[in-house]
This record gives structure tokens, C-alpha cells and sequence, in this order.
């Protein structure tokens, strides 16, 4: 079952990454965050953050444990529903870099 998900996320990436739907001036979000295990646990955040008003695409790349967010042309995304968005899957936000500027987690003392 982790295999199907897998091959399904990365076709979406790859069929993301083909496509010149985004134009080349698009800005997006970078989201790091604490972990990010396997295809499941980025398929789960990437679902989050398509809730947030005006997300068009996310991207994943397992290894920097980051998501990668670009907007619908014309949006502004809120840094703090993508925050939110990532914190719902159950994961933790390090760091969040984008237009809006860039952001992290506050210390814990």
C-alpha cells in the first residue's frame, strides 16, 4: 500500500513538474518542517495545505523534510493558514519563507 501512494504522489509531482501551467514568475512558500517520513506523510500535509485559500500547487521533497507552495494567479496565501494548515496534519512547522516574509517557530523554553 506505501508503494501505490508513492508511485501516486510522485506521478503528481512529476505531471506538476512537466506541466508550464505555473508561469516563471510565480513566488512560492517554502515550508520546512520537523518530520516527514515517507510519501503518506507528505500526501497528508500536502492535502492540509490545499484547504488554505488560494494554494494551487504543493510539492514535497521527503529528504529536506520541505513542501513547496505556489498560489492560483492574482492570491495571496496567509503564512499563518499554511502554519495552521501543517500543524492539522499533525506535523510541526520549523520554518516558513515566502512574499510575506519569512518565519519560524518560536523557541520553546
Amino acid at each position: 500500500m506505501k508503494s501505490k501512494t508513492y508511485i501516486a504522489l510522485v506521478m503528481t509531482l512529476l505531471l506538476g513538474a512537466s506541466s508550464s501551467a505555473l508561469a516563471a514568475d510565480t513566488v512560492w512558500t517554502s515550508i520546512t518542517v520537523k518530520e516527514m517520513h515517507c510519501a503518506g506523510c507528505a500526501k497528508k500535509m500536502a492535502a492540509r495545505l490545499y484547504t488554505v485559500a488560494g494554494v494551487k500547487e504543493v510539492r514535497a521533497d521527503i529528504e529536506k523534510k520541505t513542501l513547496i507552495v505556489a498560489p492560483t494567479p492574482g492570491a495571496t496565501l496567509s503564512p499563518r493558514a499554511m502554519w495552521e494548515a501543517v500543524e492539522k496534519s499533525e506535523n510541526e512547522p520549523i520554518r516558513l519563507a515566502g512574499p510575506a516574509g519569512t518565519f519560524t517557530q518560536k523557541p520553546r523554553f
